[in-house]
């Protein structure tokens, strides 16, 4: 009987046909906790909405306001084969040394002349390219001056489709990554790309030829003003050749970008401005 009842209880508080209450409330108390909550709720997104709109008012689309990216840049290789940063290979063995031609192959083709002629601004070198906005008229889209690939002579891909791999004399891009208004200089110069062995390998390197000559980075490539508002930009490349590096062993290099205003890695960044990576050629199975 207790069963019953108990079942009678939950029966009647789903439904009470006496007072007409579902789950304990007619229907106009549901009316209006229902219209509380519908009313609190939009006052909540209208809240929020605007909150928002006015905080996107303070920003500009081409711009952040705030960077959270070292200023110090770092500096990239391509090749890159992997995390490691290992450039391994055997001149003997096409396929060894194939994937790295084809790489530079589709890194190096948004540097074609004629895509840079086409896209970008055939600028003044040796200065600072600035286009600065005029008080409220911003000046956007911004331009970007051309690097063109040929700049790159021995290491363009295009005398040498094969990049030197193949005669063991392999050539090494660098870029520097991009930083929003930096302006890399050395001494009022164009700041410069050094490549040089660790400590254990200072016999094995053997002579580089650097390109652009001298390894610079023309500053006309400066300031960077971001992705949006130079959407064209090309990053300038440095390529190092290297032209009797010992075979068949590990040459472990350091390349490093020397300029006044770009500091020399520290305990927070120890790669910024520099990159290190690993090279070796095999001349036997």
């Amino acid at each position: 009987m207790a069963k019953d009842g108990e079942k009678g209880d939950w029966k009647e508080f789903l439904w009470n046909p006496r007072t007409r209450e579902f789950l304990g409330r007619t229907a106009s108390s549901w009316g209006l906790i229902l219209l509380f909550y519908l009313v609190f709720y939009i006052f909540l997104a209208g809240l929020f909405a605007l909150t928002m709109y006015v905080m996107l008012q303070t920003l500009d689309d081409h711009k952040p306001t705030w960077q959270d990216r070292l200023a110090t840049p770092g500096m990239v290789i391509r090749p890159k084969a992997n995390e490691a940063l290992e450039i391994v290979y055997n001149i003997t063995e096409t396929e060894s040394w194939d994937m790295y031609a084809q790489a530079l192959d589709k890194f190096l083709s948004p540097y074609n002349d004629s895509v840079q002629a086409e896209k970008n601004h055939e600028c003044i070198p040796n200065q600072h390219f600035m286009q600065e906005d005029s008080g409220d008229v911003k000046n956007n889209p911004k331009r970007s001056c051309q690097f063109n690939r040929t700049v790159l002579d021995e290491c363009s891909g295009i005398n040498d489709r094969y990049y030197g791999y193949h005669d063991g004399k392999p050539c090494i891009i660098i870029k520097l990554n991009r930083v929003i208004g930096l302006m890399p200089e050395m001494d009022g110069r164009a700041p410069y790309v050094t490549c040089g062995p660790k400590k254990e390998d200072t016999d094995k390197i053997g002579e580089l030829a650097y390109f652009p000559p001298n390894g610079t980075f023309n500053l006309m490539y400066y300031p960077y003003y971001g992705k949006k508002a130079q959407v064209n930009y090309s990053q300038p490349l440095v390529a190092i050749k290297f032209l009797n590096i010992t075979a068949n062993q590990d040459v472990n290099i350091e390349c490093k970008i020397n300029a006044n205003n770009i500091p020399r890695g520290s305990e927070r960044d120890k790669f910024a401005g520099r990159v290190s990576f690993k090279l070796r050629i095999n001349t036997r199975k």
